[in-house]
């Protein structure tokens, strides 16, 4: 079945000499692999510059509901990015959001509003002239919200502990070691703060903004199996110094 649908790509590897596998999440089916042959040349339909992390496309499919692989029949771009590929910090940004999206969105099935929340905070990003160094903060945390684990808000005083497995603020040590110190709990409260439209509100330090994004991990890894180290982090720490 000959399905159109918009797709933001996650990642793509070489398989063998001539073909691509291509991890995306659409908007119509959810997370779904994909293999395309590699362009010879410049006027072949499908051309691999498509496919950089983060790129919003419109894809042609021909569905096979029990195919593990995917295969594409045209693929265009849906939104050009006019700073994302110009910006080294962006860059690292989408980069890092790519890796931690290919394994927050594993199993996910068709999820509309995840899809739109995700292509909508892209194009944030890309239209974004200054004060995003924090939108990965953001964009972490809300995300949990669609994926059925958001922290719960209420509760939170001076001093208490965040308990990573109810996702809840507690005024003493839980039944077990999943739990963050009163000073990690304070920088998980500012992290659920933060918003795209209030992050430039939020002076982090270098040190400050990369262990809210370790908390964020640690958070996601708790609550989705198999959930690894996420390699780009490292470039992200770079770009935004210890």
């Amino acid at each position: 079945m000959l399905v159109k649908t918009h797709a933001i790509v996650l990642r793509s590897i070489k398989y063998g000499d001539s073909q691509l596998i291509t991890d995306m999440l659409t908007e119509t089916f959810g997370r779904v692999s994909f293999v395309s042959n590699i362009p010879r040349t410049q006027k072949a339909k499908i051309k691999k510059q498509l496919f950089q992390p983060l790129t919003i496309l419109e894809i042609e499919l021909d569905h096979r509901p029990n195919a593990r692989l995917q295969r594409l029949r045209d693929a265009r771009m849906a939104y050009p990015f006019t700073s994302i590929p110009y910006s080294e910090a962006k860059l690292a940004i989408t980069l890092f959001l790519a890796e931690f999206l290919c394994h927050a969105t594993r199993s996910e099935q068709q999820n509309v509003p995840l899809y739109r929340y995700v292509e909508t905070s892209v194009r944030w990003l890309d239209g974004a002239q200054q004060l995003f160094a924090n939108f990965h903060l953001a964009f972490m945390i809300r995300l949990s919200r669609f994926l059925g684990f958001y922290p719960n808000l209420e509760n939170y005083s001076p001093g208490c502990l965040f308990d990573l497995r109810s996702g809840c603020f507690v005024p003493a040590i839980p039944m077990h070691n999943d739990y963050l110190s009163s000073a990690d709990a304070a920088q998980m409260a500012t992290l659920m703060r933060i918003t795209p439209q209030t992050m430039h509100r939020f002076a982090l330090s270098h040190n400050e903004r990369n262990r809210c994004t370790q908390l964020a991990i640690n958070f996601y890894r708790l609550h989705i199996p198999d959930f690894p180290e996420l390699k780009s982090f490292d470039v992200l720490r770079a770009v935004y110094g210890e």
